[in-house]
């Protein structure tokens, strides 16, 4: 391969050219991006770039021993597998002998009228525009009770803003993890001074021109100066539509090496990509760092590689979250999850292990500040036959 074209400027597409050229790729390396930035870190954007301990700067990956040709600003609108050429924005189309989808996702958006202090987050502007909103006597509501929202909720409340009130149609925050780590979060974020509405949709959000309140189905008014939505994700996978690459909801759909089914020259990593997880139903979307990270290093090893000479992948998802004093972590495939066992429960430190389990087979745990258990369960995971 002469040129390799990567689509997709975030943390997938970096980690899989660092991938290539550790795999001893000298070609020409393209990567096209929809933001002007370079690669950088997302999970410091909801805590430490949002609570001021880290800067802009420092959120950046290192990219100059890389050796990139950058297309960034302008994104891909077309992909053309017969011909090999990704079409952009500004109508330039680039050439390919391998290629890397790695185009992610973005925010959901709230449907209506667009309101000025109605925020999501997701890039780096998204935000820097939201954390310059935010003083202390700010009235902030979340809509969305899963991680974003809950970190979210912990730096303001940890920044001295006085009123947070997170919104959920769930039963209890982060509903991935499961009953009993969900209550446990929920006692987390009340015992610091969230206001929690769960089990509750949102009816309107209301406003003049600027959000003012919004509106709880039950006809609850909870006043806000600033919105933040955190009502998950949507694949950007629009420019596929008709490329011929098959997608599954909206994601593509790879096989064990990582290649999008039915090519031999075209990989997708990270949250635009679905792969036959063992613990899944058909295939799985992982939106986890992890996941990124574990599906670069297979798909650009592979894509380099003669077909016999490839290695599925085997990927255990992980993902942790910083909130307050509490540090959660998750092993595992915890949507496949129909049962779980809490193993150790201390609410004074505070301290929580929970298996998760689909019939009897173990398919995940979490843990609150339990950082040697997390990596115990990881090992056992990873050693049960795929």
């Amino acid at each position: 391969m002469r040129r390799i074209v990567i689509v997709g400027a975030g943390l997938a597409g970096h980690r899989t050219a660092e991938a290539l050229r550790r795999n001893g790729f000298e070609g020409e390396l393209v990567v096209v991006g929809d933001e002007r930035h370079q690669p950088y870190d997302r999970p410091p954007l909801s805590k430490q770039l949002l609570g001021g301990q880290l800067s802009a700067e420092q959120c950046f990956f290192p990219v100059d021993t890389l050796d990139i040709t950058w297309e960034l600003g302008r994104p891909a609108v077309g992909l053309d597998t017969a011909g090999r050429e990704v079409a952009l924005s500004d109508g330039t189309r680039i050439g390919y002998d391998g290629l890397v989808i790695a185009t992610g996702r973005r925010a959901r958006e709230w449907p209506g009228q667009a309101l000025a202090g109605v925020h999501t987050l997701r890039s780096l502007d998204d935000a820097l525009t939201f954390r310059d909103t935010i003083a202390a006597d700010t009235r902030v509501a979340i809509v969305g009770g899963g991680f974003i929202g809950c970190e979210v909720a912990a730096t303001l409340r940890e920044q001295g803003v006085e009123e947070v009130t997170l919104i959920d149609v769930g039963q209890y925050p982060m509903p991935v993890l499961g009953p009993e780590a969900g209550l446990r979060a929920a006692q987390l974020h009340e015992g610091r001074g969230v206001r929690l509405r769960m089990d509750s949709t949102v009816a309107a959000i209301e406003g003049d021109g600027r959000v003012e309140a919004v509106v709880l189905g039950n006809g609850e008014r909870i006043a806000a100066d600033q919105v933040l939505i955190a009502i998950g994700s949507l694949p950007n996978s629009e420019w596929l539509r008709d490329s011929g690459v098959e997608l599954s909801a909206g994601t593509v759909v790879c096989d064990e090496f990582c290649f999008a089914v039915g090519t031999d020259n075209v990989i997708a990593v990270g949250d635009i990509a679905s792969w036959p997880h063992p613990d899944g139903d058909g295939v799985a979307c992982i939106e986890h760092w992890t996941n990124a990270r574990d599906m670069a290093a297979t798909g650009a090893a592979n894509l380099l590689a003669a077909p016999g000479e490839r290695t599925p992948l085997r990927s255990v998802p992980t993902c942790w979250s910083d909130q307050y004093d509490v540090k959660i972590k998750s092993a595992g495939y915890l949507r496949a999850a129909n049962r779980y066992v809490v193993i150790e429960d201390d609410a004074d430190r505070p301290a929580l292990v929970v298996e998760a389990y689909r019939d009897d087979r173990l398919v995940g745990a979490v843990v609150f500040n339990k950082n040697r258990a997390i990596i115990g369960y990881q090992r056992r995971l990873a050693s049960v036959p795929a």
